[in-house]
């Protein structure tokens, strides 16, 4: 019987996945992530963790916050998170001349009535 080789492995061809420019909509579980902050700390502590959530689910390094989900965050103090927010995330290519990464994570805030029952989407792109 001869041996098997398993390190001849069949390359796929295209591209990676990463690499797609994309939009979908997520919910996001603030209070899970603040519970337990002080007081003071809460929605500085917010917003790192929507960038930290950014980059886990697109795959970018370099994540900006929209400066109306900033306000949207801070709108009821230092201490008031919103328990649920519907975050908008969408991955675009990175046109600046000297840039360290090729992609980044555009995150914004998303008004809707309620948050229960929502699913990840995602969102075509109007261009």
């Amino acid at each position: 019987m001869a041996p098997t080789d398993k390190t001849q492995t069949q390359k796929k061809s295209g591209r990676s996945a990463i690499s797609d420019v994309i939009t979908r909509d997520y919910t996001i579980h603030l209070h899970k992530y603040v519970h337990g902050a002080t007081f003071k700390k809460k929605a500085p502590k917010a917003v790192k963790v929507i960038k930290e959530f950014a980059k886990k689910h697109m795959g970018t390094e370099d994540v900006r916050v929209d400066p109306l989900l900033n306000k949207e965050i801070w709108k009821q103090g230092v201490k008031g998170v919103p328990h649920r927010m519907r975050l908008r995330i969408s991955r675009k290519r990175n046109d600046e001349e000297g840039a360290k990464h090729n992609l980044y994570s555009y995150v914004q805030a998303v008004n809707v009535p309620t948050t229960k029952g929502l699913q990840t989407q995602v969102v075509e792109e109007e261009q």
